[in-house]
């Protein structure tokens, strides 16, 4: 097995952010990438916000902090990319978007680099069959966010070698998460479950059972849930749910699996969630406001 030591991170968004946070903590050199500076920017911005939270909290000391962001280093290019032992795609939840990056991963990581996607639904094995390594490829699923949620799905594709799931494991050890492994299969295990229960409350919103507020406080008060599903679609950005959602009912071919109308117009104006200031609930004031 391959000793990781410098992991690469593609996408600064909040998973990819919050890979990078927990891989810092944990000793390793990371190199950042996104398409953009200020999306760079903003990455570090909130990795910084969110370690000083844990150092308030007296989860991690001033010490830990200055040396993990001291890890941390940030390119638009893959050129950092060239002494890698484990390169992670955690990119948006489309299928062509992650193919094309890791065609360029390829070209970029050393011949006996491991590859992994943060991918929540879209079929491992597929997305190893556009790489140079099959074998050395494999589906590590962060749950969001990242510092705070403990558990990691890991998904074998066909061809994942013995070799590249036990790196998987080992690497969660060392990030103090929590494995569980999933079968490759459409959303696997916690989006599987999670996400039809949010498509249900979005049909819920759509014919009138209840407003936004109703659902959430129902869901809150009598499925003793943290927060209700719309909020939480909210959290996870109704784009992502969306994808989901579109993975699922093109792998299974089941009518149970159709996205919500309401959902999709929702995605279509661009109120994704918290990340736009708008989705089932606004954003843009004091206090989160119903929608509809």
């Amino acid at each position: 097995m391959t000793e990781i030591a410098r992991i690469g991170v593609v996408g600064a968004g909040q998973m990819g952010n919050g890979i990078a946070h927990v891989c810092a903590l944990a000793g390793y050199d990371v190199q950042l990438n996104d398409i953009s500076e200020d999306a760079l920017s903003a990455g570090m911005q909130t990795i910084e916000a969110n370690m000083t939270r844990q150092v308030s909290r007296d989860m991690i000391s001033h010490e830990d902090m200055s040396k993990a962001m001291s890890r941390i280093h940030t390119s638009t290019s893959l050129d950092g990319f060239s002494d890698v032992h484990l390169a992670i795609e955690a990119a948006t939840e489309k299928r062509e978007i992650k193919e094309s990056i890791f065609k360029s991963l390829c070209d970029a990581v050393p011949a006996n680099a491991y590859l992994a996607t943060n991918t929540s639904s879209i079929s491992i094995t597929r997305l190893a069959a556009t790489t140079d390594r099959p074998e050395k490829f494999i589906g590590l699923h962060f749950m969001n966010p990242v510092p705070l949620m403990k558990l990691m799905e890991v998904i074998r594709g066909l061809a994942t070698d013995q070799d590249t799931y036990e790196m998987a494991l080992a690497f969660a050890k060392r990030l103090e998460k929590t494995t569980t492994n999933a079968e490759d299969y459409p959303a696997f295990i916690v989006n599987r479950v999670l996400v039809p229960m949010i498509n249900e409350a979005v049909y819920a919103l759509y014919e009138g059972v209840g407003t936004v507020d109703s659902i959430d406080t129902a869901m809150k008060l009598g499925a003793n849930h943290p927060m209700g599903p719309l909020q939480l679609a909210d959290f996870i950005g109704l784009d992502t749910c969306l994808s989901i959602m579109q993975v699922l009912h093109d792998g299974l071919a089941d009518t149970k699996y159709r996205p919500c109308p309401l959902l999709v117009k929702y995605v279509e104006a661009g109120w994704v969630g918290r990340k736009a200031g708008r989705g089932f609930y606004d954003y843009r004031g004091d206090a989160p406001v119903p929608t509809r």
